[in-house]
């Protein structure tokens, strides 16, 4: 009987245990989880904001100390400051640009890119601050041959992959190679291994021409139009913030300030 009596006891134990556990783990009625942390919040509390860019001149360029410098890379660093945290530029595979966002290797694409279709449904954007064209690039003593998009229609490009230049390059029915950015399709067109190369418009009058170092080369052709933006992660509040921070920069004429710096001020869209 005592035995009897201890199992029991120890049976009615464990049910008023489980009860009370039942009842700390239920929804009450008001409770809700903590909202998760903003974009914004994750990079203050990481303290650092990570910039994908290219080797693009004149937006993002090593200068001899090896700084990272040029527009967009000027501004992405003051910006970091206005956010109290510290820039950290990383080099990405262009065509890897919204695979490396969501995977949170980096925070921004922040490297004159274009902002196409794909491009805006992939990433939550900036408002746009820079015109821009994709131009042709060809030996300067052949520009005079070619002078219209149907007479390099003949030609073996170079393309950025990922790029909006291999993307007009497509829409034009035109033959290309990929290569990793947009200043080894210019070595490629210097070097004789591609007839021509599709690059943005910025970048052709810093790179190409009298005083550059591809002195032997020039543009002709206009391929578009378009605008530049800065990407963020799908919902992400830094662009919000961001497009905050150009307002100020623009009013206050810092933006204007460093466009005139790098020789892009007639590109620059007003904010």
């Amino acid at each position: 009987m005592k035995k009897l009596t201890s199992i029991l006891a120890l049976t009615l134990a464990l049910i008023l245990c489980l009860g009370l556990a039942a009842c700390g783990t239920a929804a009450q009625p008001g409770n809700t989880e903590a909202p998760a942390a903003s974009d914004l919040d994750y990079v203050k509390a990481n303290g650092k904001l990570i910039i994908g860019i290219t080797d693009f001149a004149p937006m993002d360029y090593q200068d001899e100390t090896g700084a990272w410098v040029g527009f967009d890379a000027d501004m992405a660093a003051a910006f970091a400051e206005s956010l109290g945290v510290e820039p950290v530029f990383q080099v990405i595979d262009w065509d890897n640009k919204i695979m490396e966002l969501n995977g949170k290797t980096i925070d921004c694409v922040w490297n004159g890119m274009t902002l196409t279709d794909e491009v805006q449904a992939g990433m939550e954007c900036s408002n746009a601050y820079c015109n821009n064209a994709q131009v042709v690039i060809v030996p300067a003593e052949q520009a005079a041959d070619y002078q219209t998009a149907d007479s390099v229609a003949g030609l073996h490009f170079a393309v950025e992959a990922g790029s909006a230049g291999k993307s007009v390059a497509e829409e034009n029915g035109y033959v290309y190679t990929e290569v990793i950015d947009q200043a080894t399709a210019l070595l490629e067109v210097h070097s004789g291994t591609a007839d021509a190369a599709i690059i943005d418009a910025l970048m052709a009058g810093a790179m190409v021409g009298e005083g550059t170092d591809y002195a032997d080369l020039t543009y002709t052709v206009g391929l578009n139009s378009e605008e530049y933006g800065v990407g963020f992660r799908k919902g992400s509040d830094l662009a919000a913030a961001l497009n905050s921070f150009f307002q100020s920069a623009y009013a206050d004429g810092s933006l204007q300030a460093c466009a005139e710096l790098y020789g892009i001020e007639a590109a620059l869209i007003a904010q």
